[in-house]
């Protein structure tokens, strides 16, 4: 039986809340590109112009942990409008900014707003669509989103061709614009609790947790193994885990865990986390592998990780329309054999040959995006309309964690081995990660059969 229709009012709600993470992604790709020209416009030092790149990944760190309880206490319609609202009023400063520290300052503010727009807006989406139609919205929600790294590039290069790198700032203001004007009338605000409690302690524990090990991760992934990373790494996870601690005894916390006790929800949450790390995992090293082992020219590179990209991006608004249809597990099942077998052809290098990379890197997108997008989907509808702030915060932070411990696990085994070796360690690794996603996937269609037979037995 073929899945209920969308009305067209909720898939203009997913078009005008998608425009702000399409903003965030597509921003974070095209600023990455630009910061050599910004160094040398300001006469500034890398390390120093780095910060343009980490200090909004920072501060989305920061303000994420709080957007399940902003949103409930001010419904998450308005906060995303708000958090829109400042993510363009933060593009503007950035274009006009005087200085390399203004500069860094503005793309705090960024950050804060984009930690804030996106769980609020996933949380829009989920509270209007049913169970059924939430596969189709995030499957063209996430073409959408999928998108912005792919072309950010493109338009960067451009940009920064033709203009001064501060109209890759501008860009967001009119499309900010008019996606607020759009929203007016047609994305709910979303009810008010104003007598839930702010659990300070529970914001400060995750909220310099969350930053130090995803900071620490990340830089790591980025410049190698440091002891500081370490430090932060270390310090970062006891603070998160402080925070579960302290989150399980008190009766209102920040977020909502015991959410993961529930089959469905872990299960999905997980395999977030898993792909998560599978995916920047791979992003690192698949770069490193085309040009150093497999003498790929750089340019060469750009566009093998384009195909992938693109083939994901591509694939998504299939795998929701199969989400729908056939259940987030079993197509999550199909997305972990797939990306396995996206993975395996590295480990034997004879077998890779020319011809073969371009279609092994596309199924890898493809399983990249059958795996994770499903997973998400059956999170969001497995929980209550009014605890879909806390499971869009909960999925995004575990995916966020995965996504920075796979990179930094990849550095490591890079680290402690040497030549070709190192690299059939780290696609092994790659390629267990992607069994594990088969598990998981297999867990999520029994927790989904089994609360089906409930329901229609109810």
């Amino acid at each position: 039986m073929p899945p209920p229709a969308i009305p067209l009012r909720i898939w203009k709600i997913a078009a005008v809340t998608g425009a702000g993470a399409f903003m965030a992604m597509l921003d974070s790709t095209v600023a990455n590109l630009a910061l050599e020209t910004i160094r040398r416009d300001f006469s500034a030092s890398l390390p120093l112009i780095q910060w343009i790149a980490t200090g909004y990944l920072v501060a989305l760190a920061i303000s994420l942990p709080a957007a399940a309880w902003l949103g409930k206490r001010h419904g998450y319609g308005r906060l995303w409008a708000g958090s829109l609202a400042g993510f363009v009023v933060a593009s503007a400063l950035c274009a006009l900014a005087p200085g390399p520290l203004t500069l860094i300052a503005a793309r705090f503010l960024q950050g804060l707003a984009g930690g804030l727009m996106v769980p609020a807006g996933q949380a829009v989406i989920g509270a209007a669509a049913g169970p059924k139609q939430l596969g189709r919205i995030m499957g063209a929600l996430g073409l959408v989103v999928a998108l912005g790294p792919a072309i950010g590039p493109a338009i960067g290069g451009l940009v920064l061709g033709h203009a001064s790198w501060r109209w890759l700032f501008w860009i967001n203001v009119p499309i900010g614009i008019a996606a607020l004007a759009l929203a007016r009338g047609l994305v709910p605000g979303g009810a008010r609790d104003g007598a839930r409690p702010f659990d300070l302690k529970g914001m400060l524990l995750l909220g310099m947790g969350l930053p130090l090990l995803l900071y620490g991760a990340l830089e790591m992934g980025a410049d190698g193994i440091r002891t500081r990373y370490f430090f932060s790494i270390a310090a970062g996870a006891l603070l998160v885990a402080s925070f579960v601690a302290v989150a399980l005894r008190t009766r209102q916390p920040l977020i909502d865990l015991t959410l993961l006790r529930r089959p469905v929800f872990s299960a999905a949450t997980a395999t977030t986390g898993l792909t998560g790390a599978n995916m920047y995992g791979g992003l690192l090293l698949i770069p490193l592998y085309l040009q150093i082992v497999a003498g790929r020219s750089t340019a060469e590179t750009g566009f093998l990780l384009l195909a992938m990209g693109i083939g994901s991006a591509l694939t998504l608004p299939v795998g929701g329309i199969l989400t729908d249809r056939f259940g987030a597990g079993r197509v999550s099942f199909a997305g972990g054999l797939l990306l396995l077998a996206g993975t395996l052809p590295f480990l034997l290098p004879g077998v890779l040959n020319d011809r073969m990379l371009v279609p092994v890197l596309v199924l890898r997108g493809i399983g990249m995006a059958l795996g994770q997008m499903p997973a998400m989907t059956a999170a969001y509808a497995s929980v209550r309309k009014e605890e879909m702030g806390d499971a869009t915060t909960l999925v995004n932070i575990v995916q966020r964690v995965g996504g920075a411990v796979g990179a930094a696990g990849i550095v490591i085994l890079l680290a402690q081995m040497a030549g070709e070796a190192a690299y059939a360690a780290a696609f092994l690794a790659l390629a267990i990660g992607a069994a594990l996603v088969l598990l998981l996937a297999l867990l999520l269609m029994r927790f989904g059969d089994a609360e089906k037979r409930e329901a229609s037995a109810a």
